[in-house]
């Protein structure tokens, strides 16, 4: 039953043909056999704009002969030949047309035509399935290519019309030379042969490939433009083409009088170009950031040296080698917020990860900062922390650090770290050079890090100089500090924690919760004190700091609650993890990526943040002031 229905499905489509009718079954894209042997997926048909196509690179093996060129297409097979222009549409030559034939479309720099042209040439079908089209084995394959197509001598192009079957093709005067191709004005030393297509879209980054592919070496040379770049091919013979890409970029072939010319219209992607060999081909990879309101991501296949990349499900994992790589706390000016973009570039760092919970209202943190030894922002005393020694070893506990003054009349605790000062309290702050401390009834001494006397001496406001520790205080609470330049002073931080060796620190953040220690989750938010009845613990965008396989890890959860990201840390191998801040505030970031456009492991612009943890070159380690 099944030889039976082929066989009258072969017999109704011979007779449609006879009679000039075209039967079709619905377009769908079809394996291609030839004389019964079954041809590479390449070579199959396929959809575009609801009709069924062959691409013209494919035809002779058909035992059609072809130009292949979107301007000017010849299809021909025996005494039957089709053309085909933008400016005429299809002509018949040798045979009458009973019906339009679809227009042919350029889909990943390859020519296709309609199956309805094929057919109407009378190329022989063997078998037309739902799963196959078998044709027929040609006699030869033809190894040329079309000339161009030329008006007879004395005519003026006009809109051709189709001869009758019985009409005989025209025969030009006995006087009249054959008409030949032009000869270009040089002698070719390469001929472009191909032009091939791909496009590939990264989230809202658009990654397009044109690859010019050229007989033999030629040189080339490329002009910018204010739109796009223009390849020049000296030498080098080509068929003129004009096509849109997938893109809505515009790609132009021209032949000239002394090469070829390829222009790439891009609308302002930022474009690419090497060569490879064998054979010899110019590639051109154009970037292009369609949206700007959403993140670039990260390139996967272009990451630092020692930079490593593991995503699973909707967590995603930037690991640092820490012989390549050391971590450290990084802070805008005081009161200021900055992207964590800025603050890894403004380190000379490759990525980071945004730091503390801070007050959105004056962008100062809630909890401690400390940078390179100072610390810049008092501790709340009950949250995990993370922190960093000199040589970028992380730490993770509890630490509680005051600093300490001493001197020959013993010592005394300091209260808070911030610039206001408060008469009943003895406050510190490392100056910045802008920001004022002290009041009129208060006496504020200056002591530069490590040293063991008094800098200066001063009452009412003042602006410490950047970098300067400044003491606050009410002399009638704190009779036995000093009150001159000179005298005994020195500071130190007390951490009070014994959970790992944070007399070491130079760097620490506190934020919080713990995640993981050890591998395991040891999620307790009742010890840090945060209300799990709050935004602050609502499903959301999730960042945190942590280590796997040795190696300083910034991960990033899509969305969900702390107890998610705890888990999902656990399975990944993560051995331990503070949660940063999160939600609105969440970034990832790392430099490089498509185009150099820097990538994010965040799908949606975070808010800037006061402080941020950054990977910074062991080459590179010198702090930036």
């Amino acid at each position: 039953m099944k030889g039976t229905s082929s066989f009258r499905r072969r017999r109704l489509l011979k007779l449609a043909l006879l009679s000039g009718t075209l039967l079709l079954t619905t377009a769908a894209a079809r394996p291609l056999a030839i004389g019964g042997a079954l041809q590479s997926a390449s070579v199959g048909t396929r959809v575009i704009g609801g009709n069924e196509m062959l691409a013209v690179w494919t035809l002779p093996r058909l035992g059609v002969s072809v130009r292949n060129d979107p301007l000017d297409l010849r299809l021909l097979l025996g005494g039957r030949e089709l053309r085909y222009s933008p400016d005429t549409g299809w002509q018949a030559l040798g045979f009458a047309l009973s019906a339009p034939l679809p227009v042919p479309q350029i889909t990943d720099g390859s020519l296709y035509v309609p199956l309805q042209a094929l057919l109407a040439l009378n190329v022989g079908v063997l078998a037309d399935t739902p799963d196959l089209l078998d044709i027929r084995a040609p006699a030869s394959v033809p190894t040329t290519t079309l000339p161009p197509t030329r008006p007879a001598p004395g005519t003026v192009a006009t809109t051709p019309v189709s001869p009758s079957p019985a009409a005989p093709a025209p025969v030009p005067p006995a006087s009249a030379a054959p008409v030949a191709p032009p000869a270009p004005a040089f002698t070719p030393v390469a001929r472009l042969d191909t032009v091939r297509i791909s496009r590939t879209l990264h989230r809202t980054v658009e990654v397009q490939r044109v690859v010019l592919e050229l007989s033999g070496l030629a040189p080339h040379s490329v002009t910018r433009e204010a739109r796009g770049l223009r390849v020049s091919l000296p030498g080098v013979s080509a068929q003129s083409s004009v096509q849109t890409l997938p893109s809505g970029d515009t790609l132009s072939v021209t032949q000239t009088a002394t090469g070829t010319n390829v222009a790439l219209a891009t609308g302002g992607g930022r474009s690419e170009i090497f060569t490879l060999e064998n054979p010899h081909r110019v590639v051109i990879d154009t970037t292009t950031y369609t949206d700007t309101r959403v993140p670039p991501p990260i390139n996967p296949d272009q990451l630092p040296t020692g930079v490593t990349y593991r995503h699973s499900g909707n967590l995603h994992l930037l690991s640092f080698d820490p012989a390549r790589f050391q971590a450290r706390v990084v802070s805008a000016p005081q009161g200021r917020a900055m992207d964590v973009a800025q603050l890894v570039k403004g380190a000379g760092a490759v990525a980071g990860v945004n730091g503390g919970y801070f007050d959105p209202a004056s962008s100062l943190p809630v909890d401690l900062v400390a940078v390179g030894g100072l610390m810049t922002a008092g501790s709340l005393e009950k949250r995990a922390t993370v922190g960093f020694t000199a040589q970028g070893e992380p730490l993770f506990g509890y630490p509680r650090p005051r600093y300490v003054l001493s001197g020959s009349w013993g010592t005394v605790t300091v209260n808070a770290v911030r610039s206001r000062a408060t008469p009943s309290l003895l406050t510190a702050f490392v100056g910045d050079g802008r920001t004022a401390v002290g009041a009129d009834t208060l006496t504020t001494l200056y002591l530069q890090p490590g040293a063991t006397s008094v800098t200066r001496a001063l009452s009412g406001v003042n602006t410490p100089p950047a970098g300067t520790l400044a003491f606050t205080f009410d002399p009638a609470r704190y009779p036995q500090l000093p009150r001159a330049a000179g005298q005994p002073l020195s500071a130190a931080l007390n951490w009070q924690a014994s959970d790992a060796p944070w007399p070491t620190a130079q760097d620490a953040l506190s934020a919080g919760p713990l995640l993981l220690q050890g591998g395991r989750v040891v999620l307790n938010p009742a010890r840090e004190d945060f209300d799990t009845r709050t935004n602050i613990w609502r499903p959301t965008r999730q960042v945190a700091f942590g280590t796997l396989n040795g190696q300083p890890t910034i991960a990033y959860l899509e969305h969900g609650t702390p107890e998610a990201f705890a888990a999902a840390l656990a399975r990944a191998g993560m051995q331990d993890a503070v949660r940063l801040d999160s939600g609105s505030s969440a970034t990832a970031y790392l430099s490089g990526g498509y185009a150099d456009l820097g990538g994010y492991l965040n799908t949606v612009w975070s808010r800037p943040v006061p402080n941020a943890i950054v990977f910074v070159p062991k080459t590179n380690t010198a702090r930036t002031k």
